[in-house]
């Protein structure tokens, strides 16, 4: 049974049931389903024969679950795009996607608009939604097989984000692996703490309606008050939990995160960073009879490829926690720079292969062609990412490049560094990575000022970040600034990085 007819199924069975609860808001399968075929009909009545993508724009307000749906049901792919993210980047993304219409179940950011002939704020959306009730949309519109269903964006190296094209085909393998790999069952409740502009949400999302589950939703207002975070947490009954080992490592801060207040809870999943021995060892204490799972994959692969158990011999065998082994459908490969396998032990790139990987970069042919190919005669994508096998098991030993995951969200440092140098009291800069344990903690500024006014370095780097978030969403402004007065550089005339990394954290 495909997408679109197990969500009609759950709608028929189990009209009542809570699809989608976020604070006091939350929708049934029946409104998803039928609200979904009315904006779907007028989307394909308002834009015809065009399948371009449509921007969606919001945080985790119940309607936008609608948007998504009614996007694909019209033919469209959808964009997610998190009210965090700054309005300059959001104008990059309308104008690098070719998209002719945002929808938003709140106000619409104040950029970017001019590159839209059909924008639709909270008011003409629920207007449209009224007038357009009880009307449906061919199935014929849908989108399917190699068509894109979503598109996320990810930092890029250029300074400007880029759109991973996610297809129908490909988010059907990742939720097929998902629903038969990892002992989920239909009708629990799936905790989402990621926005939906970071894929980590797809996780939760798809396996859930899939499953006719409950998409328990925690919005950031609540990870910012542990006390309203915990309420929430003990209301849920959650039976699945995502998130980024950071934001569990969080919650374990307080003694109260425990079975205690999370009774039903089965199943940890973890993506987007790597999960530490000590967390792992922590959440088997706390959570006795719930299985934890290590996932890894980019989002050029849907969200993820590998997976293990960690159970407690896992733990007491391995320093560093493998990644486990790739989804059945695909095939995960070490190779070197001349693309051959390397052998057991070897450290080389990760290279992943199966229907779960993109098609590519939304309208990037160059830089599609640099990271995906065939392999095998299947598609493949190089992550950047360096690792080995061992025993049969995938270890992840950090990037190739300057591309690092800091709390789970994935970001080019020389995207951040762009971004700075474009400012007026900045000469030069360099974005250092801090690790500990093996795990990006935070990032360090390292910058060669202009000529400025202010006395005290506090004063400026407050200026910098205050000019800074207008260009990045918060999670990729570095935490500490360094000022240099010249960045020391190498014989063939680039910046020494490692004198830099040196002088800094010496």
């Amino acid at each position: 049974m495909n997408f679109y007819s197990q969500l009609q199924k759950w709608s028929e069975l189990y009209p009542e049931k809570t699809v989608f609860s976020c604070g006091n808001e939350s929708l049934t399968y029946r409104q998803l389903y039928h609200m979904s075929e009315s904006l779907a009909y007028f989307l394909d009545n308002l834009l015809l024969d065009d399948s371009t993508p449509i921007v969606v724009y919001g945080h985790m307000e119940p309607l936008m679950l609608v948007c998504f749906l009614a996007c694909v049901k019209s033919g469209h792919p959808y964009i997610p795009v998190d009210t965090s993210i700054p309005d300059e980047r959001i104008a990059k993304i309308i104008e690098d996607s070719g998209a002719k219409m945002m929808l938003s179940p709140i106000d619409l950011p104040q950029v970017g608009l001019e590159h839209l002939s059909h924008p639709l704020n909270g008011d003409r959306l629920r207007d449209a939604l009224v007038k357009n009730q009880g009307k449906t949309v061919s199935s014929e519109s849908y989108v399917l097989n190699d068509e894109n269903f979503y598109i996320i964006y990810t930092s890029g190296s250029t300074g400007n984000p880029k759109g991973v094209q996610i297809s129908y085909n490909n988010l059907m393998s990742f939720t097929h692996w998902m629903m038969n790999d990892f002992g989920l069952a239909n009708h629990q409740v799936f905790l989402n703490q990621a926005p939906f502009s970071f894929d980590l949400s797809v996780m939760d999302l798809f396996p859930s309606l899939f499953l006719g589950g409950t998409l328990w939703m925690l919005p950031k207002e609540y990870v910012a008050a542990p006390k309203e975070l915990f309420l929430s947490l003990e209301k849920s009954s959650a039976n699945i939990w995502t998130s980024t080992p950071s934001f569990v490592d969080y919650c374990l801060s307080d003694e109260q995160f425990s079975a205690t207040i999370l009774p039903e809870l089965t199943t940890f999943l973890f993506c987007g960073e790597a999960l530490p021995s000590a967390t792992a060892l922590k959440l088997r204490k706390r959570f006795p009879n719930a299985t934890v799972f290590n996932t890894y994959g980019p989002t050029e692969c849907t969200v993820a490829a590998t997976s293990i158990t960690v159970d407690d011999s896992l733990i007491e065998k391995y320093e560093s926690l493998p990644i486990g082994i790739s989804k059945k459908d695909g095939e995960v490969y070490i190779l070197s720079e001349s693309l051959d396998e390397q052998p057991d032990g070897e450290k080389g790139q990760i290279v992943i292969t199966g229907p779960h990987v993109s098609k590519g970069y939304l309208n990037q042919p160059g830089l599609t062609r640099k990271s995906f190919f065939v392999l095998n005669g299947q598609p493949a994508y190089k992550t950047g990412d360096l690792g080995y096998k061992k025993d049969g098991l995938l270890f992840y030993a950090g990037r190739m490049d300057f591309q690092v995951k800091v709390n789970g969200y994935r970001m080019e440092l020389e995207e951040i560094e762009a971004q700075l140098s474009s400012l007026h009291l900045v000469q030069n800069v360099m974005i250092l990575p801090n690790y500990k344990d093996g795990k990006c903690e935070f990032l360090t500024a390292v910058i060669v000022p202009a000529s400025h006014k202010f006395e005290k370095e506090f004063q400026l780097t407050s200026q910098l970040k205050k000019e800074l978030r207008t260009l990045l969403p918060q999670y990729m402004i570095p935490r500490k600034f360094v000022y240099r007065p010249a960045l020391p550089m190498t014989n063939n005339g680039k910046v020494d990085r490692k004198r830099v990394l040196q002088e800094v954290t010496a």
